[in-house]
């Protein structure tokens, strides 16, 4: 059986963007900070592991718009070329050619389960956006929350775990790494 992972960069204050969002700065004035760990040596170890166990993605159509320029027809995952299931009322006139790209309009059950048909023994991982990330917890889908922390305070964006209608979720700590870009936190969600 697949895991389910919600996996995701956030600021101390719980914000995935900050304020100020434009199509060319999906991530807000200044939220590519968030990212920053990626570029570090610890980062990169974190950021291949996880990639070594990834099976496929689900994201969320504002996610996805405001990342496939960067992404490309590869996805998040980069030359690896794990699938990715968008979560959208609408599927987009055009996507890269020969793209990684599934869109589900289905809702998020559907969308778990073409990515879990599709992932092999390997994690699905829900990396975003925001809304996504609180269906899927609010649903009791998710298996484990992926935490990168970065010390940095927004004071305002979009926040993760705004109002997600879940009341108390009792997690149990799996590991905490910690770098000088990001504290990185894995959590199991008890049942």
């Amino acid at each position: 059986m697949n895991t389910l992972v919600l996996d995701i960069s956030i600021s101390l204050d719980g914000f995935i963007t900050a304020a100020g969002q434009t199509p060319d700065q999906p991530l807000g004035q200044g939220g590519e900070r968030l990212h920053d760990w990626i570029g570090t040596d610890d980062g990169r170890d974190v950021l291949n592991d996880g990639l070594g166990r990834l099976g496929a993605v689900i994201t969320g159509r504002s996610t996805y718009d405001g990342s496939v320029p960067w992404w490309g027809a590869d996805g998040p995952s980069g030359s690896i070329r794990r699938p990715v299931f968008v979560v959208t009322h609408k599927a987009p006139e055009q996507s890269p050619e020969n793209g990684v790209y599934t869109f589900v309009t289905g809702g998020i059950e559907d969308a778990l389960a073409q990515a879990t048909a599709a992932a092999g023994d390997g994690v699905v991982c829900v990396m975003g956006g925001a809304d996504v990330a609180r269906q899927y917890l609010a649903a009791g889908l998710v298996d484990e929350i992926s935490l990168h922390v970065v010390p940095v305070l927004f004071g305002d964006g979009t926040p993760l775990f705004d109002r997600t209608g879940t009341g108390h979720v009792a997690l149990e700590t799996v590991s905490v790494v910690r770098t000088d870009a990001a504290t990185h936190l894995l959590y199991r969600v008890l049942r």
